[in-house]
């Protein structure tokens, strides 16, 4: 339909004003259908079900009274209905379904072979219950006059044979099948015969094959047309493998000498492909016999008047050519490569100023025929290197690959890029004679090429470097500078294209040139233009592979001065950059960063950066950053890394006060409860060192402690005298002493609860408490301000006046050395006490 112009270009001239109402009745034409779908009230009432029915009255109804699309929607819900109650669904719908079947249309007949092939899949029922119920609805709609129904139900036969037993396949399948495969039955039912008895040559032993399903095959094999012969010669390979390889020399090998020979050119190409496909069950003597003059008189006819094999020889050639390497004399190997070269070039004389004559006469057909060989020429190369030996590729196949890769017609190029590792691999140490090809392939105009060979692109080059080493390193050196200008080539190629699939996978495999090129080519040539994609593209999976590979050539650089130059333009550019959009992609750098660097490599440049973004005023950017930290402090050691540890707890303090996004803070509080299940890695060597240290310490105090009791020791006895003279004034100084003492616990009291709402006064007494009651506590006391107390490698929350500092606890070792002295004192104060108290006593009993 024509495109309607603007008001201002219309002609209402009479042959344009006739155009336009053609265009309005092709318009009209187009909307009937959609009138015509629509339902009258009187429709919609006979399509209405009452919704009180269960499964099966609703199923029974809709078979019974309802139209032919209910009725196609029960049987398609068979396999539901199977299951859920199978015993109800055969005794009272599946009946219904057989009824039904006999007048149903092709929709509802295709619909009911894949159900019952779907209930056999889902082994609702026992096979056999399945035989007993279904097995018989399946025989009797083989036979429908429809080809496309007839079809479906044999697919689902093929597939149920597979999970009988042998009895019930000779009595309901194989007796059958004698009266079905005679001539005087139908075409349609002679074609299912043959492909029925291909399945069950593998069902039954050798003797039985031979006894009651070989007589029917060569007759099938004789069948007066071309299709029975053509559908039986491509089922002898399996009947070959039931029968074994003796009766498959007297039998099956006579059937495919006459079948080859056969006058039906369909009926000759199924049996040159049976033939090859059963190479490897012939001994060499039947190979030079037999099957090598039928090939050649493939090769030899092909080219002149039977070119409709000319597609299937050319694909099998390189099975062939191998298959028979062994009984081949020398002329007749190099007349199969020639053989071989001839159709790795056919179709493009004409090209050269050969056969101008027949240009005219060639017809598109024949063009994709021809297209076809040279593409199958190229799948079947790594073959034929192997039939010529790799040693001589240069000098017998080198001009065939040059070809190849040059092809006019991408699918033959597409198809040598695929193969081209393959090649390679043969090649080994002559690797390097295909160098200058992949540099050619590389800058392929067809992305689909490009992204064929991107695939296997660091093997091949590993090979490259590799192979070339010992062959010719000074072509390898020279090769370098080309390789590198088309790799960056095909990425700026892929980069301008809609296919960024292809530039992702070309991203992600440049991750191995680190193992190609130097230090310096990757720095000036690459690196630089992964951080610019990272910047500049729009495509999330292309951004991330750009991200990665970049790490991974920062990885591999050794200069101290790229590196750092590359460190801060991540952080500046991405980190710090203007967009949200570039913030994002510098966490998933970070992640990168985290898992092909070291920890401590992160935790020096990294690690405050990413807690930087804490205070980002985009709300996907802290979300982001919250799921990201639990790998963040994986990264940490303690004691080495106690600073950074206090800055993330910091920044969790800070998020949990200040956020004021709903989504943002719930992610928040999920992550703080994984961030104090987490286990911190610790330092072993800086373990050492301030144990140590601390062992050190502890004997310095613990001498201390000594020269203290031996110094109270030495006292004792003139504290003992003292008493007695102080006794007598006791009494009267006793009520200002407790007034004294309760003062001065009360100002305790006052001054350490001062810090603490009343809520969370007796929060020292739940520290042992899990870590999760804990964050709990401290998320419901949010509103009064926030003061968190965290250990190594766990928060806990406190609630505070109106004090927002933080205040980290000491190290446990310190701890537990602080109360070991604070009891070691409470124990000697105790024996003063006592001590006193006993003298005081004393003196009272001599005063009275």
């Amino acid at each position: 339909m024509r495109p309607v112009p603007c008001s201002s270009d219309m002609d209402f001239g009479q042959s344009n004003l006739f155009g336009y109402i053609e265009d309005l009745q092709e318009l009209t034409i187009i909307e009937r259908p959609v009138r015509r779908s629509l339902k009258t009230p009187e429709e919609i009432e006979r399509l209405t079900v009452d919704e009180e029915l269960n499964d099966i009255e609703r199923a029974l109804y809709l078979l019974s009274s309802g139209q032919d699309v209910q009725g196609t929607s029960v049987v398609a819900n068979l396999p539901v209905l199977m299951r859920q109650n199978p015993a109800e669904t055969l005794r009272r719908v599946l009946p219904k379904i057989r009824e039904v079947l006999h007048v149903a249309g092709v929709e509802m007949q295709l619909t009911a072979a894949v159900s019952f092939l779907t209930v056999l899949q889902d082994e609702s029922v026992s096979i056999h219950t399945y035989s007993h119920s279904f097995l018989h609805i399946i025989l009797q709609n083989l036979e429908h006059r429809d080809a496309g129904v007839s079809n479906a139900w044999l697919e689902t036969l093929l597939a149920v044979i597979e999970a009988l037993p042998k009895e019930t396949i000779r009595h309901e399948i194989l007796n059958p099948l004698v009266s079905k495969a005679q001539i005087s039955q139908t075409l349609q039912s002679r074609l299912g015969s043959c492909k029925i008895m291909g399945k069950l040559a593998n069902k039954f032993e050798a003797h039985i094959v031979k006894r009651e399903i070989l007589p029917l095959v060569k007759s099938l094999c004789q069948d007066v047309e071309y299709e029975v012969r053509t559908c039986m010669c491509r089922q002898l390979e399996h009947v070959a493998q039931g029968i074994g390889t003796e009766l498959t020399k007297t039998v099956v090998l006579p059937e495919l000498v006459e079948l080859a020979r056969d006058e039906g050119s369909s009926v000759r190409l199924a049996a040159f492909e049976t033939l090859v496909n059963l190479l490897d069950m012939f001994d060499s003597d039947d190979r030079r016999q037999t099957v090598l003059p039928l090939v050649k008189s493939f090769c030899e006819k092909s080219f002149k008047a039977d070119e409709s094999i000319l597609v299937s020889l050319s694909f099998h050639l390189g099975k062939l050519c191998n298959g028979l390497y062994g009984i081949f004399t020398p002329e007749q190997h190099l007349r199969f490569l020639e053989f071989y070269k001839k159709l790795c070039t056919l179709g493009l004389q004409q090209e050269n100023g050969h056969n101008d004559n027949q240009l005219q006469l060639q017809t598109l057909e024949q063009e994709k025929k021809y297209i076809s060989v040279r593409k199958n020429c190229a799948y079947n190369f790594p073959a034929m290197i192997v039939f010529v030996d790799p040693k001589n590729f240069h000098l017998e196949l080198y001009s065939i690959f040059f070809c190849l890769c040059h092809d006019p017609e991408v699918p033959v190029r597409y198809t040598m890029a695929i193969s081209f590792y393959e090649v390679a691999k043969l090649l080994n140490s002559g690797v390097y004679t295909i160098q200058k090809e992949l540099v050619m392939l590389l800058q392929d105009e067809s992305l689909e090429v490009l992204d064929a060979l991107v695939g296997h692109l660091p093997e091949i080059l590993e090979l490259m470097i590799n192979g070339g080493e010992n062959n010719g390193s000074e072509s390898k050196l020279l090769s370098i500078p080309d390789l590198i200008s088309a790799l960056t080539t095909a990425e700026q190629r892929a980069a301008t294209s809609l296919k960024w699939r292809t530039h992702e996978k070309l991203l992600q495999k440049y991750a191995c040139l680190p193992q190609i090129l130097s230090s310096d080519q990757i720095y000036y040539r690459f690196l630089h233009r992964m951080l610019t994609i990272i910047l500049t593209n729009n495509v999330l999976p292309v951004q991330k592979a750009a991200a990665r590979t970049l790490c991974v050539y920062l990885r591999y650089n050794r200069k101290q001065e790229q590196r750092h130059e590359v460190i801060q333009k991540l952080i500046e550019q991405l980190g710090q950059g203007k967009s949200y959009w570039n913030r994002l992609r510098f966490l998933d750098t970070c992640e990168f960063i985290m898992e092909l660097f070291s920890k401590s490599f992160f935790c020096k440049y990294f690690f405050l950066p990413v807690l930087e973004l804490t205070h980002d005023p985009v709300a996907n950017v802290r979300i982001k950053l919250c799921y990201l930290l639990p790998k963040v402090k994986s990264t940490l050691k303690i004691p080495t890394d106690k600073h950074l540890l206090q800055q993330l707890e910091l920044c969790i303090r800070k998020l949990l006060c200040q956020e004021k996004d709903k989504d943002v803070l719930t992610i928040v509080k999920r992550t703080v409860l994984e961030l104090d299940r987490m286990d911190i890695s610790l330092d072993a060597e800086q373990l050492e060192k301030e144990k140590q240290q601390n062992e050190g310490r502890s004997a310095n105090v613990n001498d201390k402690i000594f020269e203290k009791k031996r110094r109270d020791n030495k006292t004792s006895s003139v504290l003992a005298k003292s008493m007695t003279l102080t006794s007598s004034g006791s009494s009267s100084c006793t009520s200002t002493g407790k007034e004294d003492k309760k003062s001065k616990l009360v100002r305790s009291q006052s001054f350490s609860t001062q810090a603490l709402h009343p809520k969370y006064s007796n929060i020292d007494k739940c520290s042992n408490k899990s870590s999760a009651t804990g964050y709990t506590s401290s998320l419901s006391g949010m509103g009064k301000g926030c003061m968190l107390s965290f250990s190594d490698d766990s928060f806990r929350t406190r609630s505070t006046g109106n004090s927002g500092n933080a205040t980290f606890s000491s190290s446990s070792s310190l701890i537990a050395s602080r109360n070991s002295f604070n009891s070691a004192d409470q124990k000697n104060n105790g024996n003063k006490e006592s001590q006193s108290r006993k003298m005081s006593i004393k003196n009272r009993k001599s005063n009275s």
